[in-house]
C-alpha cells in the first residue's frame, strides 16, 4: 500500500458545545495526551492553555476562539476551541467557516442544550461533518440514552453510538468500544495517559450485541454494501465497518457518538482516534469555490500544493500591539518573507513572519501548504474575511456573513489623554472583531459601539481598560432616524449679496418628489448641463448633496427623495460658486418644509429559530413590539419565524427572547428599510 500522504493524515477540527459542557477541558486532556502540554490545565483553577485570556480565566468561560496543533500517531491534528456563549456566536461561525470537521461535546446531564443546538445548526450550514462527545458521564444524573434521544430529536442527522458507558454516574468505570467488542478502561494513576482495551464481562454481553445490532442496522441504512451484508447474514470486519461509518460521517448523514469523563481523565483517546478515522482531511472536503475578481466567473480550487495559491483570513488579533491574521489555507503554497495579493482589497501584502499557533504560544515557520491553518504577521490591510491568493491566478473566496449587532453602548473618554488612546484602541479591536461596530455621534459627542450581547460589551470594555490602559464612562445608546418628505413640491432659492468688494449671485429652483422607500436619494438635470460653467453645476450638487444631510423634522439625513434642478438663472459679472451652493441648499431647505416632512425608523428583519413549543409566545412578543410577522416555517422540530420589527423595540429583545424559549432560541437581525413608525 503506497504511504498516505501528508495532506491526508492532517485533520482540522474545531470543538464546539453548549456553555459549561466541557469543552475546553476536552481540549487540555487532548493537549496533555498527545504530548503538547506537561500538565493538565484545568479552568477552575484559571489555569486552562486554551483559555489565556484573563477576562477568561476569571469568567471560566472560553471567548476567542484558540488555535492549536497537536499530533496523534502519524496524523497532524488542528484544533479551535470555540466560545459556548451566544453572544460570542462569531467566533464559533467563522472558525466552521474554515473547519474540515468538529467535535460536539455534550453534557450527560445538561444533554442538548440551547447553544449546542446553535452551533450544530451553525455546522449544518457550513456542510461540515461530527462527531460527538457526551462528557460528565460520572454526575449524578449523567443519563447517555436520553442525550441520544435528545439528539434524535432535535437534529436531522443520525446519532451512531459507537460506544456506551460502561456504568452511569458514580459507578462509571469505562466505555464499551461497539465496533471493536472491547472494554477500555483508564490508570487513574497516570492521568488517564495508560488505558487498556480487555475482553467484555459475561453480564454485559447481551445489552452490548442489542447495541452492537442498532449500530449496524443504522450503518446498514445508509451503505448499501454493509446492507447487502447485513441482511446476508454475513461477518462484518472492523476495517470495512470503519469505512463505512467514515463514508456516511463525511456525508453528514451519521454522527458517531462516544462518551467519557474528561475531567476525570476517562474516553478522550478514542475520541482521536474517531477524529483521524472518521472526519475529514482536507483532501476529503469538496474544492472550495470561489469566483475570479474581475471576469467574476466561478472558479475552484483542489485541496492541493500544486495549484495556485487560495487562503482566507478569518481571524484577526492583536498580539502585544502587532495584528496577527489568522488564514485557512486551502491551497497552494506561502513562503515567509514572500509577497502575497489581497484579491478582496486588490492590494499586494508581505507575510514578514508565518507561525504555527499553540494557543497564544508559536513556533516560526518557514513555509506552509495546502490544508494549514496559521498565523501571519506583516498583513496591514487584511481584514476578516478578505482572500489571499495567487496574484496571476487571483480567486475571491465566499466571504463571511457577519451578524448585525443587536445592543448599542454609548462610552466616552474619561480625560482627553484617553480620547486619544480610545480611537486607536476601538480601531484595532474591530479590526479583531467583525460583530464589533463603532460610530462617533457627533451630536452627542459620544463614541457608540454596537455588539451581540451585554457580556460581549461588557468584555471590550473590560479589555479597553486592561490591554489598552483606556478609561471610558458607559452610558445609554439612541436609535439613529432618516427622514423624507410625502408631497410633491416646487422650491426656489435666491442668493444675493456683497460680500467684500465682490457681488455674489445665485438663483436656482428645485422641484422635490418623494420616492419609494428604499429607493434612496436621485439628483435629476431638467436644464441643459452644456449651457452653464461646470463649477456652477457642481456647487449645485455640493449644496443640495449637503442639504440633505439635515432633514426639516429633526436633523437626520434625508432619504428616498428625487431632486429635480429645473431652472438656474445666470447673471452676467455676479454669478458665483458660493451664490449658487447657498442658493440649492435653501431651495432644498425650504422645500422640504413644505413638503410635509416625515421621520423614518430602522426596521429590522428579524430571523428567529425557537422550538415550536415557543412558537406561540414569540409571535405574541413580535406583535407586542408592533412587529410584522413575513412568514413561519417549520424545520422539524424548530421553527423559523421571519418578521419586521422598528430597531427601538429590539433593545433588550435577546435576553427576553432567551427567558421566552429557557433560551433554547436563537435570532438574527439585519437591517431592512427605513420606514415610518
Amino acid at each position: 500500500m503506497p504511504p498516505a500522504s501528508k495532506l491526508s493524515r492532517i485533520r482540522n477540527i474545531g470543538i464546539i458545545a453548549h456553555i459549561d459542557a466541557g469543552k475546553t477541558t476536552v481540549s487540555e486532556r487532548i493537549l496533555y495526551y498527545t504530548g503538547k502540554s506537561y500538565k493538565i490545565g484545568e479552568v477552575h483553577d484559571g489555569e486552562a492553555v486554551m483559555d489565556w485570556m484573563p477576562q477568561e480565566q476569571e469568567r471560566g468561560i472560553t471567548i476567542t476562539s484558540a488555535v492549536t496543533t497537536c499530533n496523534w500517531g502519524n496524523s497532524e491534528i488542528h484544533i479551535i476551541d470555540t466560545p459556548g456563549h451566544v453572544d460570542f456566536t462569531i467566533e464559533v461561525e467563522r472558525s466552521l467557516r474554515v473547519l474540515d470537521g468538529v467535535v460536539v461535546v455534550f453534557c450527560a446531564v445538561g444533554g442538548v442544550e440551547p447553544q449546542s443546538e446553535t452551533v450544530w445548526h451553525q455546522a449544518d450550514k457550513y456542510g461540515v461533518p461530527k462527531i460527538a462527545f457526551v462528557n460528565k458521564m460520572d454526575r449524578v444524573g449523567a443519563d447517555f440514552s436520553r442525550v441520544i434521544e435528545m439528539m434524535r430529536e432535535r437534529f436531522s442527522s443520525i446519532p451512531l453510538p459507537v460506544q456506551i458507558p460502561w456504568g452511569q454516574e458514580e459507578k462509571f468505570r469505562g466505555v464499551v468500544d461497539l465496533i471493536s467488542r472491547k472494554i477500555i478502561t483508564w490508570d487513574e494513576g497516570s492521568k488517564g495517559a495508560k488505558y487498556e482495551f480487555s475482553e467484555i464481562p459475561e453480564d454485559l454481553m447481551a445489552e452490548v450485541e442489542a447495541q452492537r445490532e442498532k449500530m449496524l442496522e443504522a450503518v446498514a441504512e445508509v451503505d448499501d454494501e454493509i446492507a447487502e451484508k447485513y441482511l446476508g447474514g454475513e461477518e462484518i470486519s472492523e476495517k470495512e465497518l470503519l469505512q463505512a461509518i467514515r463514508k456516511a460521517t463525511l456525508a453528514v448523514k451519521l454522527v458517531p457518538v462516544m462518551c467519557g469523563t474528561a475531567l476525570k481523565n476517562k474516553g478522550i483517546q478514542p475520541v482521536l482516534d474517531a477524529v483521524v478515522n472518521f472526519l475529514p482531511s482536507p483532501e476529503d472536503v469538496p474544492p472550495v469555490r470561489g469566483v475570479h475578481p474581475v471576469t467574476k466567473e466561478e472558479s475552484t480550487r483542489i485541496s492541493s500544493n500544486k495549484e495556485p495559491l487560495a487562503a482566507l483570513a478569518f481571524k484577526v488579533m492583536q498580539d502585544e500591539g502587532r495584528k496577527l491574521t489568522y488564514l485557512r489555507i486551502y491551497s497552494g503554497q506561502m513562503k515567509a518573507g514572500e509577497e502575497l495579493y489581497n484579491a478582496s482589497k486588490t492590494k499586494k501584502e508581505k507575510a514578514s513572519r508565518l507561525l504555527k499557533m499553540h494557543a497564544n504560544k508559536r513556533e516560526r515557520l518557514e513555509m506552509a501548504g495546502a490544508g494549514d491553518i496559521v498565523a501571519v504577521m506583516g498583513l496591514k490591510e487584511t481584514t476578516t474575511g478578505d482572500t489571499i491568493c495567487d496574484e496571476a491566478n487571483p480567486i475571491l473566496l465566499e466571504s463571511m456573513e457577519f451578524y448585525e449587532p443587536v445592543i448599542s453602548q454609548a462610552i466616552e473618554a474619561k480625560t482627553p489623554a484617553d480620547q486619544e488612546k480610545l480611537s486607536l484602541a476601538l480601531q484595532k479591536l474591530v479590526e479583531e472583531d467583525p460583530t464589533l461596530r463603532v460610530k462617533y455621534d457627533e451630536e452627542t459627542a459620544q463614541t457608540v459601539i454596537s455588539g451581540m450581547g451585554e457580556l460581549h460589551l461588557d468584555i471590550i470594555i473590560d479589555r479597553l481598560s486592561r490591554e489598552f490602559h483606556t478609561h471610558v464612562n458607559v452610558g445609554k445608546p439612541r436609535v439613529v432616524y432618516r427622514e423624507t418628505i410625502r408631497k410633491k413640491i416646487d422650491s426656489e432659492g435666491h442668493f444675493e449679496r456683497e460680500l467684500g468688494d465682490k457681488k455674489h449671485f445665485g438663483h436656482v429652483r428645485l422641484i422635490l418628489e418623494p420616492r419609494e422607500r428604499g429607493a434612496g436619494v436621485e439628483v435629476d438635470w431638467k436644464i441643459d448641463p452644456a449651457l452653464f460653467p461646470a463649477e456652477y453645476l457642481k456647487a449645485i450638487e455640493e449644496g443640495i448633496t449637503e442639504a440633505l444631510q439635515s432633514g426639516a423634522v429633526a436633523g437626520y439625513p434625508v432619504v428616498d427623495i428625487r431632486v429635480s434642478v429645473a431652472e438656474v438663472l445666470l447673471k452676467e459679472g455676479e454669478s458665483s460658486v458660493i451664490g449658487y451652493k447657498v442658493a440649492a441648499t435653501s431651495a432644498l431647505r425650504d422645500g422640504c418644509n413644505k413638503a410635509d416632512p416625515v421621520l423614518l425608523e430602522p426596521i429590522m428583519m428579524v430571523n428567529v429559530i425557537t422550538p415550536a413549543e415557543f412558537m406561540g409566545d414569540v409571535i405574541g412578543d413580535i406583535n407586542a413590539r408592533k412587529g410584522e410577522i413575513q412568514e413561519i416555517t417549520p424545520k422539524g422540530a424548530m421553527s423559523e419565524i421571519r418578521a419586521r420589527i422598528p430597531l427601538k423595540a429590539l433593545f433588550g429583545y435577546s435576553t427576553d427572547l432567551r427567558s421566552a424559549t429557557q433560551g433554547r432560541a436563537i435570532f438574527t437581525m439585519q437591517f431592512f428599510t427605513y420606514d415610518q413608525g
